[in-house]
This record gives C-alpha cells, sequence and structure tokens, in this order.
C-alpha cells in the first residue's frame, strides 16, 4: 500500500475509534469498514498498531488478544449528572428502539399476509368466472328439473350431490373473498359501498341469492 494510502487508512481509523469511543479488537475494525471503505485486513492491523505506537489510540492486551480504544485524555470530563443524563437519554432511545421494532414487525406480518392474498384485479376475475360457472350449472339443473322423466335416481342423486359440493364451495368462496376485502379496507379510504362500485364488485345480495341450505 503507498505512502498515501497508508497516511489515509489510518486518518479514518483513528477518526472512526474517535468518533465510536468504545473498545475494539482489530477485526472489529475491519469487519465495521470493510466494505463501506474497502480496507483489507492486514491494512487495519498495521494502521492500528501505529497509532497505538504514536499514542493516538490506547492498546491493551488480554492474553492473545489486544485491544484498542480511544485515548480519553481528548476528551473533557463528564459529571455524575451528566452521565445520569445520559443513561436517561440511552434508556428512552432504547425503548423508542423496541417500540419502532415491534411497529415493524406487525407491518411485516400484515405485509405478508396481503402479499399472500388475491390482487384487487385477481378478485374480480375470480368472481366474474364464478359467476359463469354458477350460471353453466344454475343452466344444467334447470334443465334436469324440467327433464323429470328422463333422469334416472342415480343421476338425481349425482345432482344433489354436486349442488351440495357446489354450496359448499359458494360458502367458502364467499368467505374468503369477504376477508380479502376486509384486508384491503383496512388501508383504503373510502367506505366498502365506494370500493364495491369503483371495482365494478357485485354481491350475492346485490341479486337478491342466497347459498342454498344443504
Amino acid at each position: 500500500m503507498s505512502k498515501s494510502k497508508d497516511a489515509a487508512a489510518n486518518s479514518l481509523i483513528l477518526k472512526y475509534m474517535n468518533d465510536q469511543n468504545r473498545p475494539y479488537s482489530t477485526q472489529d475494525v475491519f469487519s465495521n469498514l470493510q466494505r463501506e471503505h474497502g480496507l483489507g485486513k492486514t491494512a487495519v492491523v498495521k494502521a492500528m498498531e501505529l497509532l497505538a505506537q504514536q499514542g493516538k489510540i490506547k492498546e491493551k492486551v488480554y492474553g492473545k488478544q489486544k485491544i484498542y480504544f480511544a485515548d480519553q485524555d481528548q476528551f473533557p470530563n463528564v459529571s455524575d449528572a451528566e452521565l445520569k443524563s445520559l443513561d436517561d437519554q440511552i434508556s428512552q432511545v432504547s425503548s423508542k428502539v423496541q417500540s419502532v421494532q415491534q411497529g415493524c414487525r406487525q407491518l411485516d406480518t400484515e405485509l405478508k399476509d396481503l402479499n399472500s392474498s388475491m390482487t384487487t384485479e385477481e378478485m374480480v376475475k375470480e368472481i366474474k368466472e364464478l359467476k359463469q360457472e354458477c350460471s353453466r350449472h344454475q343452466e344444467k339443473l334447470q334443465k334436469i328439473k324440467s327433464a323429470t322423466n328422463h333422469v334416472t335416481p342415480e343421476e338425481k342423486e349425482k345432482v344433489y350431490s354436486e349442488r351440495k359440493q357446489y354450496s359448499k364451495e359458494w360458502r367458502k368462496r364467499k368467505r374468503m373473498a369477504a376477508d380479502i376485502f376486509d384486508a384491503i379496507l383496512e388501508g383504503y379510504p373510502k367506505s366498502k359501498k365506494q370500493f364495491f362500485e369503483e371495482v365494478g364488485i357485485e354481491t350475492d345480495e346485490d341479486h337478491n341469492v342466497t347459498v342454498p341450505d344443504v
């Protein structure tokens, strides 16, 4: 590394140590600065050892581990009252951080739920397809009911079985649609009626139909 780069690394690390004012190993400093500033591990070790030799930072040895920290003589003395005030500020900020983190987790959960739900376009398409399918089955059922002389007991049983199945699916999809509407309306600034009108949603109630009791 050139002298200019060595000097830049030394200046950067010295400023970082003074700004943070907490003990670090060379690995800590390397990990914290490498991504943003592209410093190599060897350059960091060399710079911190040189800064310690120059007395610009302090060094403590614990077994095989070296810990470096800012020279405390450069900082003004802090009274007990100031320390208590700082502790109170830290406590307040920590509480705010916990509250914000909790809010973020809640928003992440809501976002995952919304992402896993159908979009408005998908929902409208699904409703349209279900209406078409329902219409086809109603026509089929009407034809079967009108042709009583040609319906065998087996066919009749099959029709009622299918009717029961479709009614069950109807209820299930109606509940799904209601859940989706409720999720969308939580963040929708207008009323439920206005939402339905804007996206063109028609309900069973609009057509005076209900799920058959089977």
